[in-house]
């Protein structure tokens, strides 16, 4: 054929707009010189195609070839789509945030308990070697009933006064041990409560 025809498809493609709508104003013309390609195909010729510009261009402002191409009744079903699938999105974020923190509190957590276990075997340790001094020290304290006479008579009374100045420190380290590991324990038992 011409090259002044143009079939339907290649002036919807010319114009950057669907068949659809050129089909629609393809009935506004007259039919009885209707053309026809070797394939069955609807050809325009110059003046039918000027026509379906003009009516174009009056009754459309301008709008980009993509709007045109997409009906209007799948662009809010995108738009949605889109939407919450950003809404997902940030949802997954918040969520792998909140996953990182508790495994950062977890980590924390089991720091505190081994150090609080590593702490109570150290006092235990300490306490065993401050009973084991304040025994030692009794011993010496405590002689036999034959010979306390005369240790007392052969012993300066400094030396008692000393010797029980170290037993009492001794008690005081052990309970002061002791109430540090009460403390220790109810630390621990009020971190979990």
């Amino acid at each position: 054929m011409n090259e002044n025809y143009k079939t339907i498809k290649e002036l919807a493609d010319e114009l950057g707009v669907i068949k659809q709508t050129i089909q629609y104003h393809v009935k506004f013309l007259p039919t009885k010189n209707r053309l026809k390609n070797s394939s069955g195909a609807i050809v325009l010729n110059l003046e039918e195609q000027r026509f379906i510009k003009n009516r174009l261009t009056k009754n459309r402002p301008k709008i980009d070839q993509k709007s045109t191409k997409e009906p209007t009744k799948n662009r809010p079903k995108k738009d949605k789509e889109i939407s919450i699938n950003n809404v997902l999105l940030e949802q997954l974020k918040t969520k792998d945030e909140q996953i990182k923190s508790l495994v950062e509190a977890q980590k924390q957590t089991q720091n505190l308990l081994d150090q609080q276990q590593r702490l109570a075997l150290q006092d235990k340790k300490l306490l065993e070697e401050y009973k084991a001094e304040n025994d030692s020290l009794k011993a010496l304290k405590i002689p036999s009933q034959d010979t306390k006479e005369e240790q007392a008579n052969s012993q300066p009374q400094e030396e008692l006064e000393t010797l029980k100045e170290q037993i009492r420190a001794l008690n005081d380290k052990i309970k002061g041990q002791e109430q540090l590991n009460n403390q220790v324990s109810k630390k621990w038992y009020q971190f979990w409560k």
